[in-house]
């Protein structure tokens, strides 16, 4: 697939790294020299320096026969621009762009062919507001991902000393839990992955997978954690875009929210705009000003200014001075490793988060979703399966049967409307939703070919 990336920021780069691995032609364009040197020799891919909304730019990018472009700059308009400059010139097949402001995205009618021609839009405060509410209505969990419109859930918790499962057998599950059927897809222990069979003893400490349809998560967290009811006490540092809409988002669920910005402006701004939430103009590591706001009453403080620094110290603090769960707004890469583990119970990523969205419109075969996860080591892919047994690789077939990679587990599928968790005997049938988890990313083509239909097999 011929793909053209416009912006080499986080989010670029990043997807310039992944769908370069996987035999894609990848042309990078960037009005910064700087960020595109060396990357040529690096990643195998071309650069392109020079504005990204230039129709001589995109031209110079091998626009005119690309099937996609991903403009993914730093500026909505550009993205936009040269998403309209793309279709008019060059007629690309399938435009996407990452669109940030409100203002835009209140408006989605604007964007078609005969307006601004996107036919996808990524917005990051969107996939972060919605991944800080899962792990609202979860705490103790790690990660809370939805496939199947919501009907399946993949969460991760660590299993702590104490609770039912640990020291215990993953088949025993079922015992424990004779009404409920799960999978548990992987444990990660001190960063080993291990693909589990029923055999495997969940130990304290391990970071584990499972999936399980959405009514069944909350028993199956009970059994590998201590699992109290979700808090309704929130307080929000940060009032950007992520913030604000988070906070208007809390407000429909009738949680107690505080909201602490240091712009007295953007406080104004934002508390004109929101009904039951309560907003602080002041600085979010006011010592002083967290005690004054009952920090040690709080279930849930999430720091989320635009600054990594502040955020983790500000967290830090929070924690320090009582809050029950701290998660935190960590843009760059080294520092979501560094602080998840250490510090914070949860690191937020608006640019893994981003990546896992796009992922899904430019897999090959037919995929609905793709998530990141263990801050990108690993992804969980929602497949459709399609065909029949002479021309598909997994229609027909038993799961055991499946010749998956090393390190891909099947973990769930949807049928109809039916969830039902993966075991060895199930027969996979055409139009199965099929939620794949995947430890070694570099398979990640050989399962896309599992799922595309071909017309004879060698």
């Amino acid at each position: 697939m011929k793909i053209i990336i416009l912006g080499a920021g986080q989010v670029g780069l990043s997807m310039a790294e992944i769908l370069s691995r996987e035999n894609n032609d990848i042309t990078l364009v960037d009005s910064n020299q700087t960020e595109l040197s060396g990357l040529q020799d690096r990643l195998d891919i071309r650069t392109v320096h020079g504005s990204a909304s230039y129709p001589e730019i995109l031209e110079q990018a091998g626009m005119e026969d690309a099937d996609l472009v991903l403009a993914v700059t730093d500026k909505d308009e550009v993205n936009m621009t040269a998403c309209q400059i793309a279709w008019t010139l060059f007629k690309t097949p399938k435009k996407i762009a990452r669109i940030r402001a409100q203002e835009y995205l209140t408006h989605p009618e604007i964007f078609c062919n005969e307006a601004v021609p996107v036919d996808v839009i990524i917005s990051p405060e969107a996939l972060v507001t919605e991944q800080v509410l899962r792990l609202i209505e979860y705490p103790g969990a790690l990660q809370v991902v939805d496939f199947a419109g919501g009907k399946i859930q993949l969460v991760a918790v660590k299993a702590y000393s104490g609770s039912p499962m640990v020291n215990h057998r993953v088949r025993e599950l079922r015992e424990h839990l004779p009404d409920t059927d799960a999978r548990v897809a992987a444990i990660y222990r001190k960063e080993s992955a291990i693909i589990p069979t029923g055999d495997t003893v969940i130990e304290s400490g391990d970071e584990v997978f499972f999936v399980a349809a959405h009514a069944d998560i909350p028993k199956v967290m009970q059994e590998l954690l201590s699992v109290s009811k979700p808090g309704r006490k929130i307080i929000l540092a940060g009032a950007g875009n992520i913030g604000f809409r988070l906070a208007q988002t809390l407000e429909k669920y009738n949680y107690q929210t505080k909201l602490i910005e240091l712009n007295k402006n953007r406080a104004q701004y934002v508390s004109e705009r929101l009904e039951n939430t309560v907003v602080l103009s002041g600085n979010v590591a006011d010592e002083e000003l967290l005690i004054q706001e009952n920090i040690e009453n709080t279930e849930v403080y999430c720091a989320l200014t635009n600054d990594d620094e502040a955020n983790i110290l500000s967290a830090m603090l929070a924690k320090q001075l009582g809050a029950n769960r701290v998660m935190s707004l960590v843009n760059r890469p080294a520092y979501v490793d560094l602080m998840q583990s250490s510090v914070l119970d949860v690191a937020l990523s608006p640019r893994l988060a981003t990546i896992g969205s796009l992922l899904a419109h430019v897999r090959r075969g037919d995929v609905v979703a793709v998530h990141s996860l263990r801050r990108g080591a690993a992804e969980a892919i929602e497949a459709i399966a399609h065909g029949d047994p002479e021309n598909s690789r997994v229609v027909g077939k038993r799961i055991d049967q499946i010749d998956l990679p090393q390190g891909a587990s099947i973990g769930a599928i949807l049928r109809g409307n039916d969830v039902l968790i993966a075991h060895d005997n199930i027969v996979i049938e055409a139009k199965d939703h099929v939620i794949i988890f995947v430890v070694d990313k570099t398979h990640i083509p050989k399962i896309e070919r599992l799922f595309q239909v071909a017309a004879t097999f060698i």
